[in-house]
């Protein structure tokens, strides 16, 4: 079992930056692969980001490649997303999640046992 908490979320100016930060405790977090998620208003739940259980895999949504970074620093059981030229359609409830069993990354959201309660962000025009 592994338990998700997000912060870092806020209401930031469209070319403005935020950085992400998802703590897990637990199980030893260092064995799963995570991922950020997003869901605005009246729409489904997207990919952003994802990273494996090594470090060594890392794949992005193409409306964010250049612009995000995820990372993890497993020695504090925490996974980032470091968010620069933040656009107005960015806007969105982020997620974090994890998968465990060593298993690789996944887009999918149905691929994911574990979930954060969600951190808001807002980009104003």
């Amino acid at each position: 079992q592994v338990q998700l908490v997000e912060s870092g979320g806020g209401l930031v100016q469209a070319g403005g930056s935020l950085r992400l930060s998802c703590v897990a405790s637990g199980n030893t977090f260092s064995y799963y692969a995570a991922g950020w998620f997003r869901q605005a208003p009246g729409k489904e739940r997207e990919f952003v980001a994802t990273i494996g259980w090594s470090g060594n895999t890392i794949y992005y949504a193409d409306f964010v490649k250049g612009r995000f970074t995820i990372s993890r620093d497993d020695a504090k059981n925490t996974v980032y997303l470091q968010m620069n030229s933040l656009k107005p359609e960015d806007t969105a409830v982020y997620y974090c999640a994890a998968r465990g069993g060593m298993y690789g990354t996944s887009l999918i959201p149905k691929d994911y046992n574990y979930w954060g309660q969600g951190t808001q962000v807002t980009v104003s025009a």
